[in-house]
């Protein structure tokens, strides 16, 4: 995937680095992480926390985990912090909307700051590296041939992996058996054990099995290939028009004060140009897609509509 053009406020990023004043001492930024350590989105904080805090001279930012219930309770916790600008969170599209569109929960998709989108992380079909599928045709097949039978693992219902699975299936008109996990390891787990046939999970997760020769894509499903995953083609290649993916960037709480919001914005405008923020996400193999202020506010008010369109037509709980 190409590094895309960055935007500010909906106007390409041309505009020279500005002086800003130096951020208040007294105590850090906490950057709120609604994962485990050692997951990619907890990767990913705490890469922007060392190369945002370099673009605000003074500030201090602190990565603190808030994991469970696919997200809800690190995106409650971001929704009810204190909007001062001392607490941002890294938060999750589509689980943020889908989470709210499904169950109860303490916060409001549309009314967090959404101050910049980091990368978009595309989804895939992986199979154990011996399995006889090598393409979704192969699978529609398979499929055809035992309706309900075949398992793919995913994170959880309404995860974006889960709905990647739902517009294949009604795309090939096939039935396959949804096997909900609670975490991506387990599902590689029983993947490479053979007690699992398919997985569908986001492709940056995928690249040390790649890389190692345990498993196989069938397809990426983003607007074009990944090299960083070699020469996999895309659903839409394949014969399928779809896309999905997880987007991760970095928002405040609601009510965040106009000039704190913009303070963050020309930062991580600075930060997603940096040269050494590059090279750091380059080595990591970050698939980036970078909008800044109302351009990534626009994306997410997209994706909520989207999904809330989706779940009018066929809601996603099982």
């Amino acid at each position: 995937m190409r590094r895309r053009g960055i935007l500010l406020s909906g106007g390409l990023l041309a505009a020279p680095r500005l002086a800003r004043a130096a951020w208040p001492l007294d105590r850090p930024i906490d950057l709120l992480v609604p994962a485990a350590a050692a997951t990619p989105p907890d990767a990913l904080a705490r890469l922007v926390a060392r190369h945002l805090a370099r673009q605000m001279p003074g500030a201090r930012i602190a990565v603190v985990n808030r994991p469970g219930a696919g997200g809800q309770i690190g995106f409650e916790a971001l929704f009810h912090a204190p909007a001062d600008g001392y607490a941002l969170g890294l938060v999750t599209g589509a689980a943020l909307q889908a989470l709210a569109i499904e169950r109860r929960v303490r916060y409001e998709p549309e009314a967090f700051t959404f101050l910049a989108n980091i990368v978009e992380d595309p989804g895939g079909f992986w199979v154990k590296a011996n399995s006889p599928w090598t393409s979704l045709a192969d699978l529609r097949r398979a499929a055809r041939g035992g309706p309900g039978e075949l398992g793919v693992g995913t994170t959880g219902i309404g995860s974006d992996d889960h709905l990647l699975l739902m517009d294949f299936e009604a795309a090939a008109e096939i039935a396959l058996l949804h096997v909900p996990y609670a975490a991506i390891r387990p599902i590689q787990r029983d993947l490479l054990a053979g007690t699992l046939p398919l997985a569908a999970f986001p492709a940056s997760e995928a690249l040390p099995l790649l890389r190692s020769q345990r498993i196989r894509g069938l397809a990426l499903a983003a607007p074009e290939r990944w090299a960083a995953i070699g020469d996999l083609p895309t659903f839409r290649e394949s014969g399928f028009d779809l896309r999905g993916g997880a987007t991760r960037g970095i928002a405040g709480p609601p009510g965040l004060p106009g000039e704190v919001t913009l303070q963050f914005e020309l930062a991580l405008r600075d930060m997603l140009t940096d040269p050494e923020f590059l090279r750091e996400a380059e080595a990591q193999t970050l698939p980036l897609r970078p909008l800044v202020g109302a351009a990534y506010r626009r994306m997410m008010a997209a994706e909520d509509a989207a999904l809330q369109a989706r779940w009018r037509r066929r809601p996603w709980r099982e």
